[in-house]
């Protein structure tokens, strides 16, 4: 099995205490029109700053919205995954992006309303954005990324980090390995990037796009389709790639998919991608899912970034 080896990065070249103002340059939906969600993708123009060049897919930087909270305080920092390459967007270093939905949510009879993903919503090209990082050293692709197959498993804004891999390994035309993206969402309205993902894989032969979306069709045995269910659902496929030892499994998105995976993958007899802690039940459908970690953890083979 090759090597794995993750790439040295920079961390914290700006934080709270001195974060680095800087433009907007684009900021479009990347849902269907008619989705009830608006997700958009943001990119923001870091030219002269000492992040040109240096933040690295995988990463994150930090946004601090303007304002103060209900208690006065100054609003709290919001990571935000990037979903350009190395290179940058449109392969121009100086341009930094990431994606973002919405986030407008009813509980307990109060509309909470999310203070970043607004603030960054309502931007217009050429507003300025406080921006601190790059933060995060696992989720990154490994050194030599092009010897490796992957499974990229994403739910919504979860995406982001997969964009920008997916360029990185693209690019030049070269890699000749296996490349899954397995994407999760209640309706094809939500689908993220549909239009750039469809292109890659029609022209790319080793790269599969699998749409898992649960609120429309059913499985053949009536349950609902989720990331995890596509391990199954797509074996044909995916089984052959996963036995490879030279293959790597990303999760990204909401947490709790992890577990359904993680399940799945011993359900194959494919344990080499946990590291497990303690005995198993015989059925792990009794193992809690809030509980998995106590149970399993991802090896060196396994990345995941849930939130």
């Amino acid at each position: 099995m090759a090597e794995i080896t993750l790439p040295e990065v920079e961390l914290n070249i700006y934080g709270p205490k001195n974060p680095v103002e800087v433009p907007v340059v684009e900021n479009y939906i990347i849902t269907k029109e008619s989705s009830p969600n608006f997700v958009r993708h943001i990119t923001f123009d870091v030219s002269g700053t000492e992040l040109e060049g240096r933040i690295k897919v995988g990463q994150s930087i930090g946004i601090l919205p303007p304002g103060k909270d209900e208690r006065g305080r100054p609003h709290k920092l919001r990571l935000y995954s990037v979903s350009s390459p190395n290179s940058g967007e449109n392969g121009k270093p100086n341009l930094v992006s990431t994606t973002v939905k919405r986030t407008i949510e009813e509980f307990e009879d109060k509309l909470y309303i999310g203070v970043a993903s607004n603030y960054l919503a309502d931007l217009k090209p050429g507003e300025k954005v406080k921006i601190t990082g790059p933060s995060g050293k696992r989720f990154l692709l490994p050194e030599k990324a092009k010897e490796f197959n992957y499974l990229f498993f994403a739910t919504g804004t979860g995406i982001a980090p997969f964009r920008g891999m997916i360029m990185e390994l693209f690019a030049k035309g070269d890699y000749q390995n296996e490349c899954s993206l397995i994407f999760g969402c209640p309706y094809r309205t939500d689908l993220l990037y549909s239009d750039y993902l469809e292109k890659m894989a029609q022209e790319h032969s080793n790269f599969h796009y699998i749409k898992s979306i649960s609120r429309e069709n059913r499985r053949k045995d009536g349950s609902k389709h989720y990331v995890q269910t596509k391990i199954e659902d797509e074996e044909e496929l995916l089984l052959p790639i996963l036995k490879k030892d030279n293959t790597l499994i990303y999760i990204c998105g909401l947490k709790g998919m992890e577990a359904g995976i993680y399940k799945e993958l011993l359900r194959l007899g494919l344990g080499g991608y946990l590291d497990i802690r303690k005995n198993l039940p015989e059925d792990l459908n009794e193992i809690p899912r809030n509980d998995i970690k106590k149970f399993m953890k991802p090896s060196a083979r396994t990345f995941e970034e849930v939130y």
